[in-house]
């Protein structure tokens, strides 16, 4: 693609950086076949393709954003699906990110978007803040049908309707494995996760200590940013994650770290990225260190001798999550984990496609995002799964709040096969 930034333009490093993307796509279209956004919507500029044509009219000419891109660039999932099909390496993730942050600052939203978008950022990303807040939607669910505003129904009706207890296990401190250790890791217990589901990190420090990983929980170690950083909150997202590093380099340059492990893939496609958020300022040698040693779970996990399981009878529908599949390009790890474990695990159709969770997506897009939830509960369902697994809190909510067959993460499943308790969600 031909573009025609000035020199003066492209002193701006994010701007240099989005002129680099733009070059490297050659309009061949492969990205819309994959796209969730345009199978549904069936418009040109709901497609990365659309979009990316956008982005660089709004960026080149320097001009305010106007409804129609902000509306497109809006509907954008970022499940990166694109970035997986592109056959020119099209990095669209930083692309959109720009993007998103320029319209942030250019653009002013009507009061009520603003409001919406300001309430999500100051409570999603801080887990006390998250658990009165679901304590109020669960008051106000019976009355969810009478708000005039789809999204605010959406998010009274996303509510979980049990809201588990505080785990101390999220509180800074150090776990001694069972047996001789093998590593010493860094756990990200995350935000949202620790409101909604405190058996995924329960499970995750129960499971390593076993394998022989002494686990951390770094002390000022919080959200990622992924939250506000896909808002275009850059100097939110940046606080959150300047101090994961600040955090985990501690750590790093005290006892030594093997690895910062994540068991939520949303949030493991931001860390992964520290190093690029970063790589024009003064954190920029911290946070490519720790970029280098960030890895999910099950990533971790295909390292360690993780103990071949019983067979069991038990159909696992697996989920792949966008930020996993195409956002971390780990693919096959869960899935070889859970036949080791001894679960026979199928795959649905269109295994690629979003859920329509994304982040705040559901909240902020609530029709689209219901489409692409009955279509992936549909393809899931027709496995006729005994329960399904997902590497992902968002896709868990998202999925769970559509089906009827209980939905854990894969590593309940894998505590659970190795000495672990069952998993509570294969009883909800």
């Amino acid at each position: 693609m031909q573009t025609t930034f000035t020199p003066d333009q492209l002193k701006d490093p994010a701007t240099a950086r989005a002129n680099e993307i733009l070059r490297s796509c050659v309009h061949c279209g492969f990205c819309t076949a994959t796209c969730p956004t345009y199978q549904v919507l069936g418009d040109e500029l709901d497609s990365p393709r659309g979009r990316i044509y956008l982005i660089k009219d709004m960026l080149e000419n320097e001009r305010v954003p106007d409804e129609k891109t902000v509306r497109h660039i809006d509907r954008c999932l970022s499940c990166l699906a694109c970035m997986t099909t592109c056959p020119s390496g099209v990095h669209y993730m930083h692309l959109v990110d720009h993007a998103r942050a320029y319209i942030e600052q250019n653009y002013t939203r009507p009061w009520h978007d603003r409001a919406l978008r300001w309430m999500l950022a100051k409570i999603l990303p801080y887990p006390g803040r998250f658990r009165l807040a679901l304590l109020g939607a669960k008051l106000g669910r019976p009355f969810a049908r009478f708000l005039p505003d789809p999204r605010l129904r959406a998010m009274l009706e996303m509510a979980p309707k049990r809201i588990p207890p505080v785990s101390r296990n999220d509180d800074p401190q150090r776990f001694a494995p069972k047996g001789p250790r093998k590593m010493r890791v860094a756990l990200m217990t995350g935000c949202a996760q620790k409101a909604l589901n405190t058996d995924i990190n329960d499970a995750t420090i129960r499971l390593l200590r076993r394998l022989g990983c002494e686990v951390v929980v770094a002390k000022g170690a919080g959200c990622c940013g992924a939250l506000t950083h896909h808002m275009g909150r850059e100097a939110e997202a940046h606080g959150s994650a300047a101090a994961n590093i600040r955090a985990w380099v501690e750590e790093m340059d005290g006892d030594g770290l093997d690895g910062i492990v994540i068991n939520t893939s949303g949030c493991g496609t931001t860390v992964k990225d520290y190093g690029h958020m970063f790589r024009n300022g003064p954190m920029a040698g911290d946070a490519a260190r720790v970029s280098a040693i960030a890895m999910d779970i099950s990533e971790l996990l295909m390292k360690l001798d993780l103990p071949e399981g019983d067979t069991k009878d038990l159909t696992v529908a697996y989920h792949a999550a966008c930020s996993l599949q195409h956002g971390q390009k780990v693919k096959t790890h869960p899935k070889t984990l859970l036949k080791r474990a001894g679960f026979r695990v199928a795959e649905p159709a269109d295994s690629h496609l979003c859920c329509g969770s994304a982040g705040t997506y559901n909240l902020m897009q609530p029709e689209i995002s219901g489409q692409l939830k009955a279509r992936k509960v549909g393809t899931l369902e027709a496995l006729r799964p005994d329960v399904i697994a997902a590497g992902n809190i968002g896709c868990m909510m998202q999925i769970g709040s559509g089906t009827g067959v209980p939905v854990v993460h894969t590593v309940e499943l894998l505590d659970w096969a190795t000495g672990g308790p069952r998993p509570r969600g294969l009883d909800s």
